[in-house]
């Protein structure tokens, strides 16, 4: 009985394996993530969303949800690990505020929102910091979208934190932890 099946399992085994990995290149999302230890909690692990996900690739947009916060906004800073060597454009970031109030994960797309007018953007390669100054304060309580568009992913494929840091209007320019994008490009 087992040598009749032994072809058609050999035969379902090698399909697997075809096709396999065409859908784990496809997988561009965070997806489920289990963190523990040191790692952010589920609280402080932000939405994000990649448009290709593929190392190497120039030419990729990150989409950040930074949320709704309850303070304002007059500046975002975002850090980046040190085994990331791929290239964030600095002329290609924007900052978008409104557009969807919704909880899911789909809307990213949906309603954009406007876009917000930006005093200074530096990207510090050296340092792995990512510095935003809006034009104008975001007020608290509306959702915060990063879109990084003209980013050339890393050489490897890899989990990458990409920590999220806040400053509030005010007499102490303090920056305030937000959470962390876990960002997973896929593997050749």
């Amino acid at each position: 009985m087992v040598k009749r099946f032994l072809p058609a399992l050999m035969v379902l085994g090698c399909s697997l394996g075809l096709v396999t990995p065409a859908l784990v290149r496809a997988q561009s999302n965070q997806g489920f993530t289990f963190t523990w230890g040191e790692g952010p909690s589920g609280r402080q692990q932000l939405q994000y969303h990649l448009d290709y996900g593929t190392p190497g690739f120039m030419g990729d947009r990150y989409w950040l949800r930074l949320g709704q916060q309850k303070v304002a906004i007059n500046r975002i800073n975002i850090t980046y690990p040190d085994y990331y060597n791929g290239i964030i454009d600095p002329k290609g970031i924007e900052v978008r505020v409104g557009g969807s109030r919704g909880n899911s994960f789909f809307q990213f797309r949906r309603e954009l929102g406007r876009k917000i007018n930006l005093a200074e953007v530096t990207v510090d390669r050296d340092n792995r910091v990512i510095d935003i100054v809006p034009a104008e304060v975001i007020p608290a309580g509306e959702p915060v979208q990063i879109i990084l568009n003209n980013v050339r992913n890393p050489n490897h494929g890899g989990m990458f934190y990409f920590n999220a840091r806040i400053g509030s209007p005010g007499d102490i320019p303090l920056m305030r932890y937000v959470g962390t994008w876990i960002l997973s490009i896929a593997n050749n």
